[in-house]
């Protein structure tokens, strides 16, 4: 983890840092808060800003933001009180760390805020075949393309080759293209000059230069426009990048990993995807099969999940119970690893007694997973069941306007994926950017739009 740390280097605050270094991270330092904004500019990354709670913290965040700079921040300081912290707290830190530090506190911290902890975890030899090919490829230099459904692990096993690579040492870059506009991607790739277009009052440094020697990580490409995929085709094959306004290229050497829950053959054939790129990125493919298609993954998983928000939230470790682990078994997981590790989360909120049984594993409505009373038939009665819903379901919708419905669907899609995009948009089949258009049409109109949950995102094995 590369850790920069902004203030006066006292003697707490050195020790903070020690033992930070003591716990794997790399340690970079700057005494004002435009310098640690300058230094992300110029591609210095950081995982996380340990900033004195004197310095102002507010301030700092927003001018890293302004440059689309998102680094989590962790306050510290000497003689603070709890004005101090509930100030920097209020002021967008994650943390506050008081010094003199405690040793088991900074790794506490360290491993919650940056999360940094996402281990592959398998047990279904569909999966082993998968890691077992990865394991093949992990040290070579070639192009590798991972591809499944949103939320089966694709940016995990990204992480997990990097670590197997010659290139560990070096840094992993991530970026998520469907989270970008593309009128910004570019910029955020390959960086930009001073003056390259409105707003750009100094030289950013983009991925693509702050990856060099690592690597970098395209996730979701297939939602990248066409035109940005012709300059990334160019920055594949000649190993250099021209920065927005640039009047030279930059040589970088990195190694591309791209993930993708769209079949790039088909959007090949619909021109929505060069072939050209397709074959330099797809020189391995690594299909990652969906939870459904792996069962022998969903008890090992869930016990994993289990024990860190067990942890997380300071609850004592249940079992699941034989029941639960059969609930578990047999439901679909649409969503995936990142709907299991949410499951489980609530999961561990909600046991009572001394094991987690099966109505504590709920879905996010509320709802407990579908399964026949004690070992029945998990279809006993679906039929009926099925039957009064789609009549319930279509007495609602009767009168309403296509756009209304479409509307309808989009919402309702979204909340049952706790606000994620990415989630969402692969049920509706629909592209990330087209639904990011349709929530800001609905924002504009004043309709509330579900923001992303507490958890839907986290890292662990989901993270995808």
């Amino acid at each position: 983890m590369r850790l920069l740390v902004v203030g006066r280097l006292s003697g707490q605050l050195a020790t903070a840092v020690k033992m930070a270094m003591a716990h794997g991270a790399k340690v970079q330092h700057v005494e004002r808060g435009d310098q640690a904004t300058e230094q992300l500019r110029r591609g210095q990354g950081a995982d996380l800003l340990m900033v004195d709670y004197r310095i102002d913290i507010a301030g700092l965040i927003a001018a890293n933001e302004a440059e689309r700079i998102h680094v989590p921040v962790v306050a510290c300081g000497v003689d603070a009180d709890a004005t101090d912290a509930a100030n920097a707290i209020r002021a967008g830190a994650k943390e506050f760390i008081p010094l003199p530090p405690e040793a088991d506190l900074i790794a506490a911290v360290l491993s919650a805020v940056a999360d940094d902890d996402r281990p592959l975890i398998s047990a279904d030899p569909s999966m082993k075949a998968v890691i077992m090919l990865a394991d093949q490829v992990a040290r070579s230099e070639a192009s590798i393309l991972i591809t499944g459904e949103s939320g089966v692990g694709k940016e995990v096993m990204a992480r997990y080759l990097h670590a197997g690579s010659k290139r560990a040492e070096r840094p992993f870059i991530s970026v998520n293209c469907a989270a970008i506009p593309d009128n910004l991607l570019e910029s955020e790739l390959f960086g930009h000059e001073k003056g390259a277009f409105t707003g750009a009052m100094a030289r950013r440094i983009g991925k693509f230069e702050e990856a060099d020697g690592g690597t970098l990580l395209l996730d979701e490409i297939s939602e990248m426009d066409v035109r940005l995929q012709a300059k990334l085709l160019r920055a594949i094959q000649e190993r250099v990048i021209d920065r927005v306004g640039g009047t030279k290229p930059v040589p970088v050497n990195i190694r591309i990993i791209a993930t993708s829950n769209r079949d790039l053959a088909k959007s090949v054939a619909e021109g929505a995807f060069r072939e050209d790129l397709l074959y330099r990125l797809n020189v391995v493919n690594l299909r990652l099969p969906a939870l459904r298609e792996r069962p022998g993954d969903i008890a090992v998983l869930a016990d994993h999940f289990v024990r860190k928000y067990a942890a997380a939230n300071g609850v004592p470790v249940r079992p699941i119970s034989g029941d639960a682990k059969r609930a578990l078994v047999s439901h679909r997981w649409n969503g995936n690893v990142r709907e299991l590790e949410n499951a489980m989360h609530r999961a561990v909120l909600l046991a009572v007694g001394p094991e987690i049984d099966v109505d504590a594993i709920r879905l996010p409505d509320g709802q407990p997973l579908a399964m026949g009373s004690h070992g029945a038939a998990p279809g006993a009665g679906f039929a009926e069941r099925a039957a009064q819903t789609a009549d319930a379901v279509t007495r609602a919708h009767v009168g309403q306007t296509v756009a209304q419905m479409e509307k309808t669907l989009i919402l309702d899609t979204l909340s049952h994926c706790l606000g994620n995009r990415t989630h969402a948009a692969t049920i509706l089949g629909i592209s990330i950017r087209t639904l990011r258009n349709k929530l800001n049409e609905y924002a504009d109109e004043g309709t509330s739009i579900p923001a992303p949950q507490s958890g839907v995102a986290s890292a662990g094995y989901a993270a995808a």
